[in-house]
């Protein structure tokens, strides 16, 4: 049975996966600000309020989202599965969103709720830009593990020491250096120093 809190979580997070607030994905649905918004959510004699079939329709049409997924949200949320911290790929370079393991920190983070990660400190990016293609694409949500064990062929996310960052595919690792494999044919391969590198990740799962 679909319960109050297992559809307005799906809402949270259809927002959170179009790096919009539950105001925000309101607006660009062209419904009031305020429809998403948790004091909407039960109303002032405590009965639970839902929202309206015509509303969810708009929300999702707004942002390019499936039902498919929306009904992943709804089913991840019945089964309790933990929601992973979600940044947008242009802002990863910048300061104050990682340590300097790799681990997310600060705020300005979304959050989204994918397939369970065995890994509490797991993140999610949300790709920008065609570099990635044809492996992700503008738009796809990755998910980071940063305490997951990497092998080569693995696809990885690494930082350099510059706050560069970058998708490839490990080819190599040593003490020395870090060889990586472009996901896409026209942009080259990388090689780094390892005293070059900040951290680099394992990518457990993708929205595709």
């Amino acid at each position: 049975m679909l319960t109050h809190d297992q559809i307005w979580t799906a809402l949270d997070r259809l927002a959170a996966r179009a790096g919009l607030s539950p105001s925000g994905l309101a607006k660009r649905a062209g419904l009031d600000p305020t429809t998403f918004n948790k004091s909407k959510r039960v109303t002032a004699d405590g009965r639970e309020r839902w929202p309206s079939t015509e509303s969810v329709a708009k929300a999702l049409a707004a942002t390019g989202i499936g039902v498919e997924t929306f009904v992943q949200f709804i089913e991840s949320s019945a089964r309790g599965m933990q929601s992973v911290p979600l940044l947008g790929f242009a802002e990863a370079g910048s300061g104050g969103y990682f340590d300097d393991g790799g681990f997310p920190v600060g705020k300005g983070w979304d959050e989204v709720g994918p397939p369970s990660v065995n890994d509490e400190h797991a993140y999610a990016l949300e790709i920008s830009g065609d570099s990635m293609k044809p492996t992700y694409r503008d738009g796809d949500v990755i998910v980071v593990s940063p305490g997951a064990p990497i092998r080569r062929g693995d696809r990885v996310v690494v930082k350099t020491k510059e706050g560069e960052v970058l998708v490839k595919e490990l080819r190599r690792r040593t003490q020395k250096v870090i060889e990586l494999q472009s996901l896409n044919p026209a942009h080259p391969d990388r090689t780094f120093s390892t005293a070059d590198v900040e951290w680099i990740a394992r990518i457990v799962w993708a929205s595709q």
